[in-house]
């Protein structure tokens, strides 16, 4: 997907900020809570498909292969929990692929992925931003009863094992596709700093950014034109949202590094 009908462009950090934070205002508490997710990309031309989908060929047989030879080779105490919730999440952050897809809570952290590849420089950026509180209501009754009986606006591991056992058994909770978020388990510091969360469709075959096309009051996209990255990239130094903080460890440190004295005219 190249355009959507909810394109916004920022023209200056400023700009950019007021666009990030627009609807977050809580009336409730009379406190600023952002309802939305968000996913920084590179590139507009980078779609919302899965790792799953890139993947090609009977992509949608192979996935219980995948995830099962998986379950069955990876070391017996590497997931916190025997669920297919607890595989899953575990698989994603180890790079197996799957349906899900990374976002954070941070737009910050969505804007550091966005900027962090400094070869796509001449390339706009773009931020997604899905408002998890609105999509709620699009849900199967199934789904819906937890959130409310939890007080939650999205869904942990927990929370789905008592909704279905399986990914068959939760793509049968509703005729048409739906999507949902839902936090991983705190498998390492990464994706604690990086305030990750995952969405997931109820169909292998279902992109997001489709299913959201005709739904224009659950998301918007921010473009981050190429003359504006430098300055984004400037502002998240500043802001200490670098590799050292979202990787720990001395990879992290590195990449970090690296990309801070690369010269502006690499």
């Amino acid at each position: 997907m190249v355009t959507t009908p909810n394109d916004i462009r920022a023209h200056d950090w400023n700009e950019l900020n007021d666009q990030i934070f627009e609807g977050s205002w809580n009336e409730t508490l009379q406190r600023y809570r952002t309802p939305f997710a968000f996913r920084g990309v590179s590139s507009v031309q980078h779609d919302l498909k899965t790792s799953l989908m890139r993947l090609g060929g009977d992509y949608a047989i192979l996935e219980q292969v995948i995830l099962r030879n998986f379950r069955k080779y990876a070391h017996r105490d590497a997931s916190p929990g025997d669920s297919v919730w607890n595989w899953m999440a575990l698989a994603q952050h180890h790079g197996l692929p799957t349906r899900l897809l990374d976002w954070t809570f941070s737009p910050y952290v969505a804007l550091h992925f966005l900027t962090a590849n400094l070869d796509a420089y001449d390339e706009d950026g773009a931020l997604w931003c899905v408002n998890i509180r609105l999509l709620r209501r699009l849900l199967p009754e199934k789904l819906k009863k937890i959130l409310n009986e939890e007080y939650a606006i999205g869904f942990s591991v927990d929370m789905l094992g008592r909704a279905a056992l399986s990914l068959q058994e939760f793509d049968r909770l509703a005729d048409e596709p739906f999507a949902i978020f839902f936090d991983p388990p705190a498998l390492d510091q990464r994706l604690v700093n990086q305030l990750a969360v995952f969405s997931m469709m109820s169909s292998p075959t279902a992109a997001l950014d489709e299913w959201l096309a005709d739904k224009p009051d659950l998301y918007r996209r921010i473009i981050i034109p190429a003359e504006l990255k430098w300055t984004v990239r400037d502002r998240l130094d500043d802001l200490n949202v670098t590799e050292r903080v979202l990787f720990p460890g001395l990879d992290g440190l590195s990449s970090w590094l690296k990309r801070y004295y690369s010269p502006r005219n690499r």
